[in-house]
């Protein structure tokens, strides 16, 4: 009897320490086997859904958007202080040669800094938004020109108004610098301007820095480019008396502004490590980071 009660006891006390153990699981790990299903809410109202995340090890290999390099910076160096073994590459080539290398399978994720075009969504292009930017005309600070309407914008690039007299400013020819053509940032801005095709450049550049340096050194120079990207060397006018700030995109006052896109391709399985990074990318944890590098959190 005494062995038979001992037994008993045992078995109890294994009971009570294996039901211990399983009250402790919060939740299975995501299909991509690096979260865990805990999403909360947190004292603002706004979802978390990042979870407990796991380590994990690998390479992420994305391309594409110059403009979107200051994003792309602090994004990589922030998730390398969570994910401490996974490099995250960025490649800037253009918006048009990122999409078309996550098409064809060349990088994990493809980056555009502006709307996929319809033939692209065809072709199994998905975009996801990581942030919002508005498309800066800038000019020389040295310039008089303060404020131009969408008009005059588009007039100056068609070619229509050749000289700063014309807009109030001084009696000297307008250098029109812009992107070539394939640059996400051309794209959007030819697109939102109502200009596209039909623009009279003095010279195209192959990156935001090369249209921001050369503004910069020629005072009758006007260019555009990210909001993330101006400095100052230049100065960004008003558009219809609007300035071009992270308030006046946030709440749609000012009219040349477009997405920053991560872009993957429909039905391709992403490696843990890019799943991951893409989620971490278009969290509202990265809000405050998105904001230091310029741009503004969707």
């Amino acid at each position: 009897m005494k062995k038979f009660l001992a037994l008993l006891m045992a078995a109890t006390l294994m009971m009570a320490v294996l039901a211990g153990c399983g009250g402790t699981n919060n939740g299975g790990n995501n299909a991509a086997g690096n979260t865990t299903n805990n999403s909360t809410t947190d004292n603002t109202g706004a979802e978390d859904n990042t979870g407990d995340t796991t380590a994990l090890s690998g390479t992420v290999n994305t391309d594409g958007s110059t403009s979107m390099k200051d994003v792309m910076g602090v994004l990589i160096e922030t998730y390398g202080e969570i994910q401490k073994d996974v490099t995250v590459n960025y490649s800037g080539t253009g918006s048009g040669a990122g999409i078309e290398a996550v098409l064809a399978g060349n990088v994990d994720i493809g980056l555009s800094s502006r709307a996929l075009k319809p033939e692209e969504e065809e072709k199994g292009a998905v975009g996801h938004t990581v942030a919002l930017d508005g498309v800066a005309i800038v000019v020389n600070p040295a310039s008089g020109v303060e404020d131009l309407s969408v008009e005059q914008i588009a007039q100056i690039f068609k070619g229509e108004i050749t000289n700063w007299s014309e807009l109030g400013g001084e009696d000297a020819e307008i250098a029109v610098l812009g992107r070539e053509d394939g640059s996400g940032t051309r794209s959007a801005f030819e697109e939102i301007v109502g200009v596209d095709g039909e623009c009279k450049y003095t010279n195209e550049y192959s990156s935001t820095g090369d249209v921001i340096g050369n503004v910069a050194s020629n005072p009758n120079a006007i260019g555009y480019a990210s909001l993330s990207a101006v400095d100052e060397t230049v100065k960004a006018v008003k558009v219809g008396g609007v300035e071009c700030s992270e308030a006046t995109i946030k709440d749609g006052s000012y009219e040349i502004q477009r997405p920053f896109l991560m872009v993957t391709l429909e039905g391709a399985e992403l490696s843990p490590a890019a799943e991951d990074f893409l989620n971490y990318a278009t969290s509202a944890d990265v809000a405050e980071y998105i904001a230091a590098a310029g741009a503004v959190a969707p």
